[in-house]
């Protein structure tokens, strides 16, 4: 079951094998329950109980449990199962017959096939009799584990009472006393449920109380080791087990994060705008049809950077962004998952940091949820392909980021978005950077009225300065702002764009067309060597973007049913009337905007090169000087 020896995929043969077993389960199964051992009989006229001098803590009764039953007791009044009813039963007796199918590829790639077979002749003694009980107790936390995991992946919803469910009294005897155990407590976590919604909500809560209560117990069997690098894999049911990594069983607890306003936010008036727009337009995702009506018309972001000094706000954007899509979220009623990948995911193992990533990019891209992934610091976490001072587990993060943001198999369903943020991009793998959509200075408070603004923020108003003559936060009116910062890429900032700039307009006179647009990226082209299709691309998105940069009105946000209820077609149609065309003086500002970036980023690397060459320098001619000092005095040579 080792990763190195590739997929498992379990055949339904092994898995039919089992159905019987499974339907009993369902049906019928006695399991022993703990014994209350609370005092009950109460004495007469002094409201106190009778306490016996015998413990019972340590004695079980049994208890009949059909679940069948109880699924059908959700709707008494109908004699037939409905849908989700049906789905809970099925995928439960699937979920046995699939669980001891892997407990049983478990015992072959270990011992304990043979030592079964030889218990069965007769039983075995000293240390083989031990070895067999923790096998068999390792195989039944397989199954166990399998069971809950199943549930958790198959079943359908997202919410759940967070803590409405207790975890099941596990039993690790056999792998059909753990089944049976998680099947008690099933049936007692949908027990009393009123519909079919609150009967699934609670089952995937009970899967989720059973997987956390299992990974606390994982230590106690030492069994388990060459398990938890099994990749085990059941395409008809879309059902990945890998090994103890339970990505698709997390519990999404509710969000904890200081969330920021966007009037909280002085200066970064672009990236700001942005965020904003970026907010509303993911929660526009149809969870029906699984698309996002910006994916089609254009204008959706799925990735980008952002990228300043320290302190100039990066953190502070993120919270903005997450506290926005957290609140439409909820407004909505949408499950929010919000995820950051950092420097503490990666690890020593081999193999192991490339996981976590990947197991990281599925659960912000889980189609039946909104997500929202961030890499903070991206260039500690992502290594340069040609820095062989990195880490491997930083070089298998920077494999896994390529291919998940514009790989062959990646698909933009336009429920997510993953936002890099560095301090030092330029120190990003080249490839890596051009496959962030968007580029976002985070350049901090930038005018004489920002950081009067920022002050008097941060100040509060336990004080009696005077203001002064200064209109606050008049600066901040985002469309003003805006327009100012767009209006500021009319013309190359960066030194070296400015050069390609006014070579091409003393060439060819003001961009008038289409052809001269292409020239014009063609000697960008060749001052900047990665200046590739790639950027291309990102600068048509970024226009189209721009094109898509509409208001869209309040009051389809305040409630659900104005716009987040409509169906996908209904979306695209309101969503369509209100673009507009893109422009020359558009185009022109983005493709500086995006070329700024780019040489900026070389010119602050190779800044950085001089500065290390400088300081070596530096260093070397006082070594000279020492070493002069060391020969007149003699001790040059000396050990």
């Amino acid at each position: 079951m080792s990763r190195t020896a590739g997929l498992t995929t379990i055949s339904e043969d092994d898995i039919a094998r089992h159905r019987s077993v499974a339907q009993g389960m369902v049906t019928r199964v006695v399991v022993l329950t703990p014994q209350e051992s609370g005092p009950s009989t109460a004495l007469a006229g002094t409201g106190r109980r009778f306490v016996s001098t015998v413990s019972t803590g340590g004695m079980r009764r049994t208890q009949e449990v059909e679940l069948g039953r109880t699924i059908q007791a959700v709707r008494a009044d109908d004699a037939m199962l409905s849908i989700p009813q049906h789905a809970l039963l099925f995928r439960t007796r699937r979920g046995i017959a699939v669980a001891l199918a892997v407990a049983e590829l478990f015992s072959r790639q270990t011992d304990l096939e043979t030592l079964q077979a030889r218990n069965l002749g007769s039983p075995l003694q000293g240390a083989e009799a031990e070895q067999f009980k923790r096998l068999l107790s390792a195989g039944a936390y397989v199954a166990a584990f399998t069971l809950a995991a199943y549930l958790l992946q198959t079943i359908d919803g997202e919410s759940e009472p967070a803590d409405d469910t207790a975890e099941p009294d596990f039993q690790f005897d056999t792998p059909q006393d753990a089944l049976k155990a998680l099947v008690a407590g099933l049936d007692r976590a949908i027990s009393g449920c009123a519909d079919e919604s609150t009967m699934t909500a609670r089952a995937r809560a009970f899967a989720r109380e059973a997987i956390e209560g299992l990974i606390s117990r994982r230590a106690r069997f030492e069994a388990l080791t060459d398990f938890g690098q099994a990749h085990i894999r059941l395409d008809s049911d879309n059902f990945t087990l890998d090994g103890f990594d339970v990505a698709p069983g997390q519990r999404r607890k509710p969000l904890e994060m200081s969330f920021k306003k966007p009037n909280e936010i002085i200066g970064n008036h672009l990236a700001k705008h942005h965020a904003m727009r970026l907010a509303r337009m993911i929660v526009a995702y149809d969870f029906e049809r699984q698309l996002n009506p910006f994916v089609e018309l254009g204008g959706f972001l799925f990735t980008f950077i952002g990228d300043g000094q320290p302190g100039t706000g990066k953190t502070i954007l993120i919270q903005m962004l997450a506290g926005l899509i957290n609140d439409y979220c909820q407004m909505a009623g949408y499950p929010f998952h919000y995820e950051n990948f950092g420097v503490d995911q990666i690890s020593s193992y081999q193999g192991k940091s490339g996981q976590n990533c990947k197991a990281f990019v599925d659960n912000v891209l889980n189609p039946r949820a909104i997500g929202f992934g961030t890499i903070d610091d991206i260039d500690q976490v992502a290594a340069k392909r040609s820095d062989d001072r990195a880490s491997a587990g930083q070089q298998e993060v920077t494999a896994v980021l390529m291919e998940s943001f514009a790989g062959a198999s990646t698909i933009v369903r336009g429920n997510c978005t993953f936002g890099m943020f560095s301090n030092y991009p330029e120190n990003v793998d080249d490839a890596l950077r051009q496959r962030a959509g968007a580029r976002w200075l985070v350049d901090g408070p930038q005018s004489e009225d920002d950081y009067i603004d920022i002050f008097a923020l941060l100040a509060g108003k336990n004080h009696s300065i005077p203001l002064g003559e200064h209109k606050l936060f008049a600066g901040q009116e985002i469309k003003q702002a805006v327009a100012r910062s767009y209006d500021g890429h009319d013309r190359p900032a960066e030194e070296g764009l400015a050069a390609v700039w006014e070579h091409f307009t003393k060439a060819n006179g003001e961009v008038r067309s289409i052809r001269d647009i292409g020239v014009y990226l063609h000697m960008i082209k060749e001052a900047e060597p990665r200046f590739t299709g790639r950027a291309i691309k990102n600068i048509t998105d970024a226009i189209k973007m721009r094109s898509m940069d509409i208001d869209l009105p309040d009051e389809w946000f305040e409630t659900p049913e104005p716009f987040l209820r409509k169906t996908y077609d209904e979306k695209t149609a309101m969503i369509s009337e209100l673009r507009q065309p893109f422009s020359i003086e558009m185009v022109l500002q983005e493709i500086n905007r995006y070329a700024d970036s780019e040489f900026r980023y070389t010119d602050r690397s190779d800044a950085t090169a001089v500065e290390e060459i400088i300081r070596r320098e530096r260093q070397r001619e006082r070594a000279i000087g020492e070493i002069e000092a060391l020969k007149q005095s003699g001790r040059w040579g000396v050990t």
